[in-house]
């Protein structure tokens, strides 16, 4: 059990890749705190935590985490209730204002930059506050995206809440190093969770599995087993990092080769080198 006697906070844990964190790093034998803002999904989770046998290891709070005396009592109740704190993964998040640039009410975006970034500074303030009185390190992980990475890689506000999550990522991890507290990000690519299927399941993973070069479609334990990794001894030497977790979406770009199939040679049966206006012809053999 790489997480034997650890102590963990996890947010946004009653749901998605949060749920699944939660019940990877209980079976890799954690005490997790799991937080989360409904507490009817939070009721149900740490039922499905006490049904696989981890209910004497596991918590449920209600928080808010842009409010910061929940992220307060959030972390205290991890010391409190397992005697210290040695990870906390700020997960918690929402898809926030959509639309045009033009037609985003400030409070929306507002409401946006509170969920994913406030929340975020909460969560690693807090947990600092603990993690250095303890005197023995630790690990914060962020969840970012995939959509931080570039322009029009989500929607605008969502995209850039997220991009400063990976810049208050690396910020932090250069303040917190001399204390041994490693600070990361994930950067999820389309994974299919209750707030990315909404209420359409089977058409949403069937998109996702043809939205990035990998065959299936992204799962919240794929987020987890990244998580497992950044909190575990494995990554002592790894801070201020973003791992990006999307099946070869990043890696794909703009995937010219399946927009321009010219290009790549492949619709022709073709590959060899072409010498464009050089007056040189190209040399092109069939495959």
């Amino acid at each position: 059990m790489r997480l034997r006697d650890r102590v963990a906070v996890i947010t946004g844990a009653a749901s998605g890749m949060g749920k699944a964190t939660a019940l990877r790093f209980l079976a890799e034998g954690a005490n997790v705190v799991m937080a989360d803002y409904n507490t009817d999904t939070g009721a149900a989770a740490l039922h499905e935590a006490s049904d696989a046998g981890f209910g004497e290891r596991c918590r449920f709070v209600r928080a808010d985490v842009t409010v910061e005396a929940d992220v307060q009592n959030m972390i205290d109740s991890a010391a409190q209730n397992f005697g210290h704190l040695d990870i906390v993964f700020n997960n918690a998040g929402v898809g926030g204002a959509i639309g045009p640039l033009t037609e985003t009410r400030a409070e929306d975006w507002d409401y946006t930059f509170d969920v994913l970034v406030k929340g975020v500074f909460l969560g690693i303030k807090h947990a600092v506050r603990i993690m250095r009185q303890q005197g023995r390190g630790g690990s914060i992980i962020n969840t970012a995206s995939v959509a931080a990475l570039s322009g029009d890689g989500g929607p605008l506000a969502y995209s850039a809440a997220k991009a400063a999550v990976i810049n208050l990522t690396k910020g932090a991890a250069v303040e917190l190093a001399p204390e041994r507290i490693r600070v990361n990000a994930i950067c999820p690519g389309f994974i299919a969770t209750p707030l990315a299927e909404q209420g359409r399941p089977e058409s949403t993973r069937a998109a996702f599995a043809k939205s990035q070069p990998w065959p299936d479609f992204g799962r919240g334990e794929h987020i987890a087993g990244a998580a497992l990794f950044l909190a575990s001894e494995d990554a002592e030497f790894v801070t201020g990092e973003a791992l990006v977790v999307d099946g070869g979406l990043s890696a794909a770009g703009p995937e010219l080769s399946k927009k321009f199939r010219h290009i790549s040679g492949r619709a022709a049966g073709k590959a060899g080198v072409t010498r464009g206006s050089t007056g040189e012809p190209p040399d092109l053999r069939p495959i």
